[in-house]
């Protein structure tokens, strides 16, 4: 019995030191990053990260717990066959995450959770599109030789542990109280709160937490946070959360808001700049300019200069632009057809109001459930790449934008009803791996290179549709997705979401204002097109008319686990997980109000 009783904590023991082990592996991946950080500071991410270890460790040890037990009655080489198996399988999981968490940070700035999983399931294809054969095949090289390490310790230390066979009712019985306790470090202890990501939070310092995140805790946790919304984010009462949220929502629209069209009858294209941000304007932010075409577009159009981007992937983006739907911090609406199923749609309502639409993108539709959202959302006319010849998709992503504005443009000029129509663009280029078929010689920087392309392709676009003769009665609506790699250095998650919104076309009024300081966000496009179209929007509840001065205006973004709320009169940004605020400037009084926005969210996903 006592070798039973050895063997079950050397089990847990292994499993904690292993996975303590990943901090320092991560952080080293990452120099970098923590290269800057004191031996100290080292250390306590290690320290501080315990609880996560030891909560993961003893999920891990109850099946060798009970595959103890069973050796008590089995004989020894099938309950051998059997432990040595899930030592492979484990070895080879615990791979996979250590690797796929170290190489998505680069590209994410999060440790990992279900989303690449979503991203593969959906289109293998396009989920790999950002990175290179190399860098695959060193990564599936880099999976076998951790597991590899990782089962030789199992092997060389637990397996080399032999349990005979003993048909004893007391060991057994031993056993299955000792691995009964691994609740206890599961569950966090015996408090009211669970086990969840906050316990490892110390430090003001967010590059600091990330590292010390068990990342297969991060993973689990995410994928058990899927559904039952309605019991997350419970910050107030539910009159209390029902108040505050009355309090941020669309106002009745008073006559004197100016009409900024010619025609209430637009032709309207609406195009999804991937990864743009305003730091990429000279408009906005000072710097050299890199999307210059913005900036002249914008010039000749109506800049939003105050707008932001409500999520940080285009899972995330896709929802709040066309169904002005706020994006989630622990999930994307998107993975759920069911629910995208009734949520309102820009398009949809485009359609009601008598027009044609088309959507066109020069990747896979099927990635992150994008052919079900969009199908969902009204359009049965769908462009994607499969619908251009092969010698046109040369792209990791598909066909390049160039090909996809040339597209749209074909269409255009062969389009002779009479009928409206609404057009979305899609872009793709500027997304890793940057590699497009252009070569500024202003743009050294593969990531400015890739901007000012697809910018490039934005501004011919403008300029054919002006050649064409179909400018005079047209909109475009111009609106990025999310903030990308440009800057690269940009940590700041205010900052991070501020994005451009443009109105522009031949149907601008002469005398609408050319600059809008309004604090805004992509949901709030329904509300404001809509009502210069005097189209009805009351199904879109989370969105506000930018231009409504009787209608509250701030802007509310989420990362991963963590919300902020830009206010007039005070911004905060909030981790969900550490409880707690990781930025704040002014009033931070509009906290409880963001909490509130938050609950409101997750009561509508868990009732659509």
């Amino acid at each position: 019995m006592k070798r039973s009783i050895a063997k079950l904590f050397a089990t847990y023991f292994i499993f904690v030191v292993i996975m303590m082990l990943w901090k320092p592996i991560f952080m080293v991946a990452h120099l970098d990053i923590y290269s800057q950080f004191t031996a100290a500071d080292w250390f306590r991410v290690i320290y501080e990260g315990l609880p996560l270890d030891l909560s993961m460790a003893g999920y891990l040890t109850v099946i060798p717990g009970l595959l103890l037990i069973a050796q008590q009655w089995l004989q020894s080489k099938i309950a051998k066959t059997i432990e040595t198996t899930y030592y492979v399988i484990i070895s080879v999981a615990m791979a996979i995450v250590l690797c796929l968490d170290i190489v998505l940070y680069d590209y994410w700035g999060t440790r990992l959770d279900t989303t690449p999983l979503f991203y593969f399931s959906s289109s293998p294809q396009a989920a790999l599109a950002s990175v290179s054969l190399t860098y695959i095949i060193a990564s599936f090289v880099c999976i076998i030789a951790v597991a590899a390490a990782i089962f030789a310790i199992f092997r060389y230390t637990l397996l080399k542990i032999k349990i005979e066979k003993s048909k004893s009712a007391i060991t057994s019985v031993t056993l299955l109280l000792a691995t009964a306790m691994l609740f206890i470090p599961i569950r966090g202890g015996f408090t009211v709160a669970t086990m969840n990501m906050s316990a490892v939070y110390f430090s003001q310092d967010q590059r600091l937490n990330h590292a010390a995140i068990n990342p297969m805790f991060s993973f689990l946790y995410s994928a058990t946070h899927q559904n039952n919304f309605s019991s997350q984010f419970r910050y107030h009462t539910a009159e209390k959360a029902d108040e505050l949220f009355g309090q941020m929502i669309e106002q009745p629209t008073p006559d004197s808001i100016p009409q900024l069209f010619t025609t209430t009858r637009p032709d309207v294209y609406l195009i999804i700049m991937e990864s743009f941000s305003s730091h990429l304007m000279a408009t906005l932010n000072g710097r050299a300019p890199v999307a210059v075409n913005m900036d002249s577009i914008a010039n000749d159009g109506i800049l939003f200069t105050n707008c932001f981007a409500n999520g940080y992937r285009t899972d995330r983006a896709l929802p709040a632009v066309l169904a002005a739907y706020p994006s989630q911090p622990t999930t994307s609406i998107m993975k759920d057809v069911t629910k995208t199923d009734n949520l309102p749609s820009i398009p949809r309502t485009f359609k009601q109001n008598g027009y044609n639409i088309t959507y066109y993108y020069g990747g896979d539709a099927n990635f992150t459930n994008m052919h079900a959202f969009l199908v969902s959302a009204g359009f049965d006319n769908i462009i994607s790449d499969k619908d251009f010849p092969i010698n046109e998709r040369l792209s990791k992503w598909g066909a390049h934008d160039h090909v996809v504005f040339n597209r749209c443009i074909e269409d255009v000029s062969q389009y002779n009803n009479n009928t409206p129509t609404l057009r979305v663009i899609q872009t793709s280029s500027s997304h890793e791996p940057f590699e497009v078929p252009y070569n500024n010689p202003d743009h050294s920087d593969i990531r400015a290179n890739a901007f000012a392309y697809t910018d490039s392709c934005l501004g011919n676009f403008a300029n054919r549709l002006k050649d064409l003769g179909k400018w005079e009665n047209s909109l475009l609506v111009i609106v990025p997705d999310h903030y990308g790699s440009f800057p690269k250095e940009l940590e700041n998650a205010v900052e991070r979401h501020r994005i451009p919104l443009i109105f522009t076309g031949g149907v601008i009024a002469p005398n609408a204002p050319r600059r809008i300081n309004t604090l805004s966000s992509q949901i709030d496009i329904a509300a404001t097109l809509f009502h210069q179209l005097g189209i009805n929007h009351d199904d879109f509840i989370f969105s506000k008319n930018i231009l409504n001065p009787s209608s509250p205006h701030y802007a509310f973004f989420v990362d991963q686990s963590q919300f902020g709320l830009v206010t007039d009169s005070g911004t905060v940004v909030y981790n969900c997980n550490a409880e707690a605020l990781v930025y704040s400037y002014g009033d931070t009084t509009c906290l409880d109000h963001g909490k509130a926005f938050l609950q409101k969210l997750y009561d509508d996903l868990d009732q659509r």
